[in-house]
């Protein structure tokens, strides 16, 4: 067995299907589905067991997965030694995206560089939750910071909670704070059908028994303040990242009763770096969950 075929067998086990698994590690599904059959001959056990269009797997598939993912570890802490030899300062990737920067992000930033001052942070930048957890599962990241929740496969460190707010055009006759009942009706700006984010806002709506209604439906973060400049909708969005919409001439108003998130750094399941592992004590001592 060498290291491709245990990023196979780790991908398998953490995606749970052969077409997810293959485009996290950028080959063709085909071809991870004969390397995992190969790898199962040349071992003399079966790993993986298909379970209607996943894979499930096997008690003795659940070994060998915690096997090679101590083995993948090793090598990444053997790499991580041999880099910091060749370079003065080691580097930490923190996935984050641009709304948590200014606040959380740098807040743990300048914590962890006046206790850590050679380690290099860089910050990969990603749209929204989504991409925080793509760039933890493709290794673009050692760390994560989102709101959550987040997959199964990653382990989430709440840090502190924060506030969902309206963002409303100038001029709506409304309350501060706005009941959260006020909403039945209104017209908002809300995430696309189908995906988490929308599912969490449809469930919050349940919750309360409103039904605002959808002036439009997007994933696109450039384009959510449009509707509200023109006077259109209203948007529901997190405290942290109201300031562009105050600078734009737009209202931001609380809830009643308050809608709170939590945010949270996220990794995968597997040993940190040690560098990783001192960001994640610095966060969590600052911590105002």
């Amino acid at each position: 067995m060498n290291l491709q075929q245990l990023r196979y067998v780790v991908a398998t086990a953490e995606h749970r299907t052969m077409t997810d698994a293959a485009r996290s590690l950028y080959i063709a599904q085909p071809a991870l589905s004969r390397a995992i059959r190969d790898l199962e001959r040349e071992l003399g056990m079966t790993l993986f067991a298909r379970s209607g269009r996943g894979v499930i797997v096997t008690a003795q598939g659940r070994r060998v997965v915690t096997l090679a993912r101590e083995a993948l570890d090793a090598v990444h802490e053997i790499e991580a030694l041999s880099a910091q030899g060749r370079s003065p300062a080691a580097e930490l990737r923190i996935a984050s995206p641009p709304g948590l920067e200014p606040g959380v992000a740098g807040r743990i930033l300048r914590a962890y560089s006046a206790e850590h001052p050679k380690v290099r942070v860089h910050i990969v930048r990603c749209d929204g939750r989504d991409g925080v957890v793509s760039a933890i599962r493709d290794q673009r990241a050692d760390l994560g910071l989102t709101d959550l929740p987040v997959p199964a496969d990653l382990i989430s460190h709440p840090l502190e909670r924060q506030e969902i707010v309206l963002i409303s055009p100038p001029g709506l006759d409304l309350p501060d704070p706005v009941p959260v009942r006020m909403l039945d009706g209104m017209p908002l700006v809300l995430p696309a059908p189908g995906g988490l984010r929308r599912r969490e806002f449809d469930s919050l709506f349940a919750t309360y028994g409103v039904a605002p209604v959808a002036a439009l439906e997007t994933d696109e973060r450039g384009g959510r303040l449009e509707p509200v400049l023109a006077g259109a909708a209203s948007l529901l969005w997190y405290r942290g990242t109201a300031e562009q919409a105050v600078r734009a001439g737009l209202v931001v108003r609380s809830l009643d009763p308050p809608l709170r998130r939590v945010i949270a750094l996220v990794h995968a399941r597997r040993r940190l770096p040690a560098i990783a592992q001192e960001f994640l004590t610095v966060a969590e001592g600052g911590s105002a969950a």
